[in-house]
């Protein structure tokens, strides 16, 4: 295992707080932990170590499963583990990176991805939502996952906040983490739903369901973000029809400068 990264992250989560009370629940960034964590119960026994009786550390990992007779699959996952180092349960990311995660239309195109590892990731079931202990029900999003309006909750299943682990290492100093930063905010806007970000370089944060921001840590910066969770707010218009109020406020207006055109000709003098 890469004993130095996750000792990279273990550091800055024993600090003491403040109030010197123990967070309830620490989340680190997407492939925080780059190996499969299941199978390594020495370092999960590490990692529960900085968690609180009845918390959780939630990371960024991968999953692999293997069955006879069939390639071995691998996912790029969040998991969690309690302080005892038992998985509570997994998210696998549902929106791949093409030729980053996966190489598409693998049956034509016969090169490997521009990352590391010839195997491809596999694709997990789409926006679900999750349950971990002393936390409300939260909707795992892993990357760039959090920047698809209306595909970002489980609408039969409305969690109470969104969780994005992100690694934006790969945008550097650029606009990237800017951006990916701002298309979270807008989702927590939308859905009417709390974020809590974790990005390994940048930028974390904490944003309420009116988008405004709680806590934030920049780019670049190493450190901590430590902040009470908003609260949900009841569902948007958005949350509950999507697209659709969009799709007929356009329609709407179509219609109206169809009419107004209509009614300017027939006004005209000849």
């Amino acid at each position: 295992m890469r004993a130095w990264q996750v000792e990279k992250y273990l550091r800055p989560s024993r600090q003491p707080f403040p109030d010197n009370s123990p967070p309830t629940h620490v989340i680190w960034p997407e492939t925080a932990a780059p190996f499969f964590l299941a199978d390594e119960p020495r370092a999960r026994r590490a990692m529960a170590r900085v968690v609180s009786p009845g918390g959780a550390l939630i990371t960024g990992t991968l999953r692999s499963e293997s069955q006879p007779g069939r390639p071995r699959k691998i996912w790029n996952s969040l998991q969690a583990i309690d302080n005892g180092g038992v998985v509570l349960g997994s998210s696998d990311k549902f929106h791949l990176v093409p030729f980053g995660e996966y190489v598409p239309f693998r049956s034509i195109l016969k090169f490997s991805k521009i990352t590391q590892g010839m195997t491809d990731f596999s694709t997990g079931q789409g926006p679900g939502t999750m349950r971990i202990n002393g936390l409300p029900p939260f909707s795992p999003l892993i990357c760039y996952e959090v920047i698809f309006p209306g595909a970002v909750v489980d609408r039969a299943d409305r969690p109470g906040w969104i969780l994005n682990v992100t690694n934006d290492a790969w945008f550097g100093t650029s606009s990237g983490p800017h951006q990916h930063f701002a298309s979270a905010r807008m989702r927590a806007v939308e859905e009417g739903l709390p974020i809590v970000r974790a990005a390994n370089t940048g930028i974390s944060g904490v944003v309420d369901g009116y988008g405004r921001l709680v806590a934030r840590l920049g780019l670049g910066v190493e450190g901590v973000v430590d902040a009470p969770l908003p609260p949900s707010l009841l569902p948007t218009i958005y949350s509950r029809w999507g697209n659709a109020v969009a799709a007929l406020l356009i329609l709407a207006a179509l219609v109206i400068g169809w009419l107004c055109a209509r009614a300017e000709s027939r006004s005209t003098p000849l």
